[in-house]
């Protein structure tokens, strides 16, 4: 496990792509980092039952949100050689083409950072109790069932 405590996963709002850029900028000085993987999520503009998405609203359960990532996090640095990583979904309200998943690894190895951040992605998808409401653009909703893939 990293010697930091963890962060916590949730964040208030779309993440902005400048999030990128600074994350990379912010680990330049740290030479033992060989590979950084990275993975975005963005809200696409399904089309369900011809209605098109415009938004998806997203809650959580704070408390057992962070809880269950702070497991997956702890998992992640026992069973790969990570440096650091970096992980936020948001919540509230984002817009379709805005970003809502965010997850940054970076360890000395390209391998064990592209399969730390695929192991974050696939853990919260399903261990996490974060919920999305899909807004249609006629302002009718459904909430939204996780596919995978």
């Amino acid at each position: 496990m990293s010697n930091k405590p963890p962060k916590e996963l949730l964040v208030d709002g779309p993440i902005p792509p400048e999030k990128l850029a600074t994350s990379v900028a912010n680990h330049q000085s740290k030479t033992s980092i060989g590979a950084h993987s990275i993975f975005l999520g963005q809200v696409r503009a399904d089309e369900v039952d011809g209605q098109r998405v415009a938004a998806i609203e997203f809650t959580a359960y704070d408390d057992m949100a962070n809880a269950v990532y702070t497991e997956i996090r702890e998992e992640a640095f026992a069973k790969y050689e990570l440096t650091c990583a970096h992980v936020y979904h948001s919540t509230g309200l984002i817009a379709v083409g805005e970003l809502c998943f965010y997850v940054f690894t970076s360890s000395p190895r390209r391998k064990a950072a592209m399969e730390a951040c695929e192991y974050f992605v696939e853990q919260i998808k399903a261990r996490v109790p974060l919920f999305g409401k899909e807004i249609f653009e006629d302002q009718g909703h459904q909430w939204k069932t996780n596919t995978g893939g």
